[in-house]
């Protein structure tokens, strides 16, 4: 099925979904494991080809939930995921990303990003990093849950400036970010990727989120995921563990929230007025 899921730019130049498929807490159930591929493949189907995933999910297993559901069909997904940074040095990038590739059945991840700084140095990642694009491994790299000034060390080092992307806690209760990190990021074409866009399924509930949905004939949480992916260079990665929830999650493109809509959110979920540290969950 052919879809016009929109599009932004990395700052290689290729464009990719603003709309992804997350993986954090698939595979921790053999019963469910069917059901999650069933879904990830429709989202496939859909035109949603993005899909982030990371060897810390199950310990492998949401890796392997996605390599049963991209088996015959690699070339249409865009493919992410993240190693851990007790993983991050040059040889330990280099063992993590190959057990990554062999969980999910591929010769190669097109976007593979650290998932939260640690203790290698920054330098060293970068270097172990660069030395997998070279070697076929890896298409591009990124980071996750990097803030302002760990984005800002990393734009000094030599290749950092070939990042691709930031992943970060981001939605309607954690605008955090808005006040310098993405600013930054956008000056320099560095979209934003945001995990938990619906606040973990919190936002479904939300009483002033159900008043602008019912606008648009639309459900609490789409409007929360809407709002997301209609800012500009913002990425979201939603889970949806069933058809069902996936089809809900596609249904939000098409949501275009008016200027009155944008200014009742800001009144309920109040862009931030000062710096605070980024949030992870």
């Amino acid at each position: 099925m052919e879809s016009s899921v929109r599009t932004t730019t990395l700052p290689c130049g290729e464009a990719i979904p603003v709309l992804g498929q997350g993986t954090w807490k698939m595979g921790e159930d053999s019963r469910r494991r069917s059901e999650e591929v069933d879904a990830l493949k429709l989202g496939l189907d859909l035109g949603v080809t993005l899909i982030d995933t990371a060897e810390m999910y199950a310990g492998g297993g949401a890796e392997e939930v996605v390599a049963k559901a991209i088996a015959g069909r690699r070339a249409e997904v865009f493919l992410v995921s993240k190693v851990l940074p007790s993983n991050a040095s040059q040889a330990g990038l280099q063992r993590a990303c190959e057990n990554s590739l062999k969980r999910l059945a591929t010769d190669r991840i097109d976007l593979y990003l650290l998932h939260w700084p640690g203790s290698v140095p920054l330098s060293e990642t970068v270097e172990a990093f660069e030395a997998l694009k070279k070697a076929g491994k890896i298409r591009h790299w990124g980071v996750s849950n990097f803030d302002t000034d760990e984005m800002q060390e990393l734009g000094l080092l030599s290749d950092g400036d070939k990042v691709q992307t930031n992943q970060v806690l981001y939605n309607l209760v954690r605008r955090g970010p808005e006040f310098d990190l993405t600013p930054w990021m956008r000056k320099r074409g560095i979209p934003l990727m945001a995990y938990s866009p619906v606040e973990q399924g919190a936002l479904a509930y939300n009483a002033r989120l159900a008043e602008v949905a019912a606008r648009h004939s639309a459900t609490a949480a789409q409007i929360a995921l809407a709002w997301v992916i209609q800012q500009d260079g913002v990425i979201a990665i939603p889970k949806a563990g069933s058809q069902a929830h996936v089809r809900q999650n596609f249904a939000a493109l098409d949501i275009k929230l008016t200027p009155q809509d944008i200014a009742d959110l800001d009144s309920a979920f109040p862009p931030p007025s000062r710096k605070s540290g980024l949030e992870m969950i």
